[in-house]
Parts: structure tokens; C-alpha cells; sequence
């Protein structure tokens, strides 16, 4: 009895190594996968509000350009033609070659004229409020007016971008920033994004880019910030019957789960490929999903998606785990063979003559 008592003991100890199924309360089908899959294949929006992080909806106000208008510590190019009074064009050539005329407190100081203020205005509104100045003092006078330096009017990037800051002018669109600041192809734009005023866009720029989604073509303000992540900032994870298991990247926010085990190197002989399960969301309340291999053969790439934190993992066959609970009960088995022979020699020996 005390051999039987010790072998099941060991069983019950070793059991849990073998590589098994997850068959908690908390187990859903494949049609709760797919559901959720396509959901997933909507984009960065739908898979934030599954993780529990939803972000307000796009705003079309966000596609419409706006005047360029003259700010504080921009610095402008002037030039002023009259045939009558060529003293006036030189003077106001001749400042703006050696000192320019920097936009300061809203105003900027022209010869012959009270501080004009042009902040606020566009580059054609402070022309025409020039030419109507000048205009007061002379019979016929023209002014050229353009941008020599803009300080202010810039978009920020950070992150995986060699470019620090792109000029904007009002009608310059998030693609021709992402553009102008060579990003990556590598870069996952999946975790990238924008801010404006401190808060984060409902701007997708994986869409943008690789998808080529003009609805995601923001046109941007000077004050905005680009955040562009590394390629690691979003993954998932296969573990189990594989034949790599560790971790794989996720730019682009979703991935086939077929896709997925093949980058794991496809599943091994001793795997059960009528138990291949996906976890999903906090670990301490995950949802788990039971797949088998059939269902990813024979049902659509879209309706078999994994996204960003998934854990694929790929359970062993029964005979698998047999074979594996043997091999780690043998040795533990002669250990007891051996101590089971000396209680009876010594049993033995205690009661022979």
C-alpha cells in the first residue's frame, strides 16, 4: 500500500509539468475569436477600445486647412517698389538685407512708417495693409512680402526620426511630415501619434502610411507633436509546442495568427493542434480562446487576428504528455525502488533468526 500511496503522489506532483490545454470557466470558442478578430481588422481605434483604452472619435475639422498667419518671432522678407521715390525701396531693401525685420510684440518697423502690426494676419492681408500705409505718403507704391525665418510655426518629432522639427504652413499634411522626417520603415506606427494642445489624435498613422488612408491625413498646426515608436513597443508571445517559442514584434497592431506560428517556426509533432489557444487581456482575469488547426486553414486571414499583449500558446498531445510524465517519473521510480528495498531488507533483517 505505502508504494501505491507514493507513485500516485508523485503523479499528481509531476502532472502539472506536462504541457496541457487551459480548461478554466473563463474558455471561449472560436467564434468569439473570430468576432473579436474582426473588430481587430478595423484598426488602431477598435483594438485601443478592447484593450480598455478608448480614444475620442475623429473629427473631419481636423482634414480642413487654415490661413498662414504672421506670429510673433517670424521674420520677414520685404521688399517695397516705387518708380517716384527710390529712396523708400532702398531704405527698406537695405534694412531688411542687414538687420530683416523680425515680427516683435506683434509689430514690425518699416522707414517712413509707424510700427505696423501684422501678427495675425496673412502674408496677403499685411501686403495690403502695407501698400494702403505707404500708399497715404506716395502716389503708387508695391510691396513683395514673404517668409525669411519661421520660428514658431514647427511640428515636434521624437522618437525613431532623424528630423527634430518640419515647418508648417497651414495647408501641410501629417504624410508630407512623416515625409520631410524620414522615418523608418521599420517604425512601428501602430504606438506612434500625435499631440495637439496635450492630447493625443484619433489619427491612425499605420493606415496612413501602409494603407494608404487619406481619411488619416491630418493637416497640421505648428505646436504639434509626433511621437514615432521603435518596432518592439508592441509584440505578442508564443509559447508552448513550437518549434521557436519567444516573443514577436507588432508595428502594425494585428497579426494573422497563422502568420504568427509561422514565424514560431510552425507547430511540432508533439503539439495538439485540436488545442491551439490565444490569451488575451489581464492575466489575473484572462479571456482564453480555443482554436484548432482547422479553423485557421479553412476560415478567412481576417477572422483569425492576434493583436498587441496576445499569448499564443500551443498545447501537447495526450501521448506527448504521457511520454513526458513517464520520463520524469522513472527516475524518481528507481529512487524509490531503491528505498522501498532497503525498508524491506531491513524489515527482513530485523525478523530472521
Amino acid at each position: 500500500m505505502f508504494k501505491n500511496f507514493v507513485i500516485t503522489a508523485l503523479i499528481f506532483a509531476l502532472v502539472g509539468c506536462g504541457n496541457r490545454p487551459y480548461h478554466g470557466s473563463d474558455v471561449v470558442g472560436v467564434h468569439d475569436f473570430v468576432v473579436d478578430s474582426y473588430k481587430i481588422s478595423n484598426g488602431k481605434f477598435s483594438i485601443l477600445e478592447m484593450e480598455g483604452d478608448p480614444i475620442e472619435p475623429f473629427n473631419d475639422k481636423l482634414l480642413e486647412e487654415y490661413p498662414d498667419r504672421i506670429v510673433d518671432g517670424d521674420q520677414l522678407k520685404i521688399v517695397v517698389y516705387d518708380s517716384a521715390r527710390k529712396n523708400i525701396s532702398e531704405g527698406v531693401g537695405v534694412i531688411g538685407g542687414n538687420i530683416g525685420y523680425q515680427v516683435s510684440e506683434g509689430k514690425i518697423v518699416l522707414p517712413d512708417l509707424p510700427a505696423v502690426k501684422v501678427a495675425g494676419l496673412t502674408l496677403r492681408e499685411a501686403k495690403e495693409k502695407i501698400e494702403d500705409l505707404y500708399e497715404n505718403h506716395l502716389m503708387s507704391v508695391e510691396v513683395f512680402l514673404a517668409y525669411e525665418k519661421r520660428e514658431s510655426q514647427f511640428v515636434q518629432l521624437a522618437g525613431k526620426v532623424s528630423t527634430p522639427g518640419v515647418p508648417v504652413n497651414g495647408s501641410k499634411r501629417l504624410f508630407q511630415v512623416l515625409a520631410e522626417a524620414r522615418v523608418p520603415t521599420e517604425a512601428n506606427l501602430f504606438k506612434s501619434y500625435v499631440i495637439r494642445d496635450e492630447k493625443p489624435l484619433p489619427v491612425d498613422l499605420y493606415r496612413l502610411v501602409h494603407k494608404g488612408d487619406m481619411s488619416q491625413n491630418i493637416v497640421m498646426h505648428g505646436g504639434d507633436k509626433v511621437f514615432i515608436a521603435d518596432n518592439s513597443a508592441s509584440n505578442l508571445i508564443v509559447l508552448g509546442e513550437v518549434r521557436n517559442e519567444g516573443v514577436i514584434p507588432l508595428p502594425s497592431g494585428s497579426m494573422p495568427l497563422r502568420d504568427a506560428l509561422g514565424y514560431a517556426g510552425g507547430i511540432l509533432f508533439t503539439g495538439n493542434k485540436a488545442y491551439i489557444q490565444v490569451i488575451r487581456g489581464n492575466l489575473l482575469r484572462p479571456k482564453v480562446y480555443t482554436i484548432s488547426w482547422k479553423h485557421i486553414v479553412r476560415l478567412p486571414t481576417n477572422s483569425m487576428l492576434l493583436m498587441p499583449g496576445d499569448i499564443v500558446y500551443v498545447g501537447a498531445t495526450p501521448i506527448t504528455q504521457w511520454n513526458r510524465l513517464v520520463t520524469q517519473i522513472l527516475p524518481s521510480l528507481s529512487i524509490y525502488e531503491i528505498f522501498a528495498k532497503g525498508i524491506d531488507g531491513v524489515i527482513v533483517g530485523g525478523v530472521s533468526p
